[in-house]
């Protein structure tokens, strides 16, 4: 009982943090709210395209994957970016190994797939990255569903090539933004009283 009692306080938490967030948004001027929409536009039209670009170089199976990658984890700030991008990583790892465990034990039937995309959530939140587990089930739907030509080894070490791409395109995207903001309006300073408050905290 205590246990499902502390896993509801749990997920009270999360859920007015949330809230919290989206009120905070809710109440900023529409001048910051088209300004921030602007910059998260440019850093995902900036990110995708090279990922894009960089997947048809490399000649992956479909590019668009690794757009799509980019578009998916990159945040306002490279910190938010590095934090989105693990979580898409592992992600991408824990779903792609689950499918291709899934395929070669069972086969290319429905059921396999849906067992095997709960095994990939499942074993995300036991190794406590429970953030992961909507990638991992992407991934292994991605991986089992889509169309394909080839082994589902070939397929899924191309997703994750993909994501790799991705992943690497939003973080230098996000961290050429954050050195020219620097660069024009500088760092932001950090005041002895907010130093004293983040140390008390």
């Amino acid at each position: 009982m205590r246990i499902f009692q502390s896993f509801g306080d749990s997920l009270r938490t999360v859920s007015q943090l949330h809230r919290e967030v989206i009120d905070h948004y809710k109440q900023q001027p529409i001048s910051q709210r088209i300004a921030r929409g602007m910059i998260q536009a440019l850093l995902a039209i900036s990110a995708s395209s090279a990922a894009y670009g960089l997947g048809l170089l490399l000649h992956t199976q479909n590019a668009f994957w690794a757009a799509l990658t980019a578009i998916s984890v990159t945040q306002q700030s490279y910190a938010d970016t590095r934090s989105s991008s693990h979580d898409q990583w592992v992600g991408a790892v824990v779903g792609g190994a689950a499918a291709l465990l899934g395929s070669y034990l069972g086969g290319e039937h429905y059921y396999v797939y849906a067992i095997t995309l709960v095994i990939g959530i499942i074993a995300s939140w036991a190794m406590n990255i429970g953030s992961a587990g909507k990638i991992a089930a992407t991934t292994v739907a991605t991986v089992m569903l889509v169309p394909h030509a080839g082994s589902f080894w070939s397929v899924a070490l191309i997703r994750l090539l993909e994501v790799a791409i991705g992943v690497i395109c939003a973080l230098l995207a996000t961290r050429a933004l954050n050195w020219m903001q620097d660069s024009l309006l500088g760092k932001p300073e950090i005041t002895e009283a907010k130093a004293n408050e983040a140390g008390h905290g």
